[in-house]
């Protein structure tokens, strides 16, 4: 071998050599590599605060705590009296219906009542068509039209809803009813053609009482309230 050869070789030696101190040797018993991922799955199965995505389900304590039981002067406490017609009428509803919240009820029947009325008053049989049962509904069309033909046109505005209470209760079948009366303060005007009033005015704020009865079938999915009755209190 020439002196070159010899070199080259012995160059090839160092580096392995420098390379092994380096790197080292396998043995059989190292330890697999680091996998970054792994603590972030196991976090995520540990992790029970998960939020999640808005309108996807509606989530519900996978073990709730028993609730008390409520005492029957307590029950509707605000709402009715003990051992009234009244409170008699709601501990039927609620037998129908466990998640029956007469609170929750009134919340959603002001507004209805605020929607009915207002749709009225501007003709809007598709909004009334959902909240109306059909009786009802045919009414109002029949009062929308007679207006209609007369070309009278109404304006309303509520001033305020002063108060909305349940003054009966009523579970028959799989009907439930619920009569509620509404104290309000409301501008109304009707105006012909050509402008002149004809009815109410645009000035004056009116006291309305009116007494409404909303109706469900307490064996439904389907968990909104129609109007079937309607009636005034001078």
């Amino acid at each position: 071998m020439d002196i070159y050869t010899i070199i080259f070789l012995a160059l090839a030696v160092f580096i392995f050599l420098r390379l092994r101190s380096v790197l080292g040797q396998r043995t059989g018993s190292e330890r697999p590599p680091y996998d970054r991922a792994a603590p972030n799955v196991v976090q995520r199965g540990q992790d029970n605060n998960v939020v999640p995505i808005p309108g996807s389900v509606i989530d519900q304590p996978a073990s709730a705590a028993p609730t008390e039981p409520v005492e029957p002067t307590e029950r509707w406490k605000g709402i009715a009296e003990p051992g009234t017609a009244l409170a008699q009428g709601l501990d039927a509803v609620a037998v129908q219906d466990s998640s029956f919240d007469p609170r929750h009820f009134l919340s959603g029947a002001r507004s209805a009542y605020e929607m009915i009325v207002l749709a009225f008053a501007n003709g809007d049989r598709r909004a009334l068509r959902d909240l109306l049962s059909t009786e009802v509904y045919e009414s109002f069309e029949a009062a929308i039209k007679d207006r209609e033909k007369h070309e009278q046109k109404t304006e309303t505005r509520f001033v305020s809803i002063d108060k909305a209470e349940i003054v009966s209760a009523e579970a028959r079948d799989r009907s439930t009813q619920l009569t509620v009366r509404f104290v309000s303060q409301m501008i109304s005007v009707t105006r012909d053609k050509a402008g002149t009033i004809v009815d109410g005015s645009p000035d004056k704020v009116a006291d309305i009482t009116d007494i409404w009865t909303f109706a469900r079938d307490s064996t439904s999915r389907d968990p909104n309230w129609k109007l079937v009755g309607t009636g005034s209190a001078h």
